[in-house]
């Protein structure tokens, strides 16, 4: 089981609390998105740009800007920690992503397609599970029982 673990075992620095350090920088952008259920008012391509600052503990804190499932501006802001529980190789990191924030944009006869959304704005948890490979990293994220996106981008 502790092979499985990996880099995680391995990890000697303390989780809590995350240390202000940058390691690296994630630009990503959106691939794919599928929606569980057909909807002609759903939008399928969400042109997601999303900027992540990642700490050497895995900790990390982003923003991201995209097309909504009705075709509106959304901003989602948050915070995570990725979790590795997975390498096969030394360049080859296979791993889950817990994010957590504010989703603000789903608005007028919207507002109540995502739940808490008072004010427009709405409270989110995104789990994901995703790979790394060298400097580039995909995910694949669940937003609720709504849909799914591929996401693809590149550390720095």
């Amino acid at each position: 089981m502790l092979a499985l673990a990996g880099p995680a075992a391995a990890e000697a620095e303390p989780a809590w609390p995350p240390a202000p350090t940058l390691d690296h920088v994630l630009v990503q952008t959106s691939l794919y998105t599928r929606h569980f259920s057909a909807d002609p008012e759903h939008n399928n391509r969400q042109q997601l740009v999303s900027l992540e600052l990642h700490n050497p503990q895995r900790w990390l804190a982003g923003t991201a800007w995209f097309k909504n499932s009705f075709d509106q501006p959304t901003w989602y802001w948050y915070a995570g920690r990725e979790f590795p529980f997975w390498q096969p190789t030394e360049r080859l990191t296979i791993r889950a992503k817990l994010t957590g924030g504010l989703l603000h944009g789903y608005q007028d006869e919207y507002r109540d397609k995502i739940p808490f959304n008072r004010f427009e704005t709405a409270p989110v948890a995104l789990p994901s599970v995703g790979a790394r490979w060298g400097r580039f990293e995909s995910d694949l994220i669940v937003f609720g029982t709504a849909g799914m996106m591929v996401t693809a981008g590149a550390r720095f």
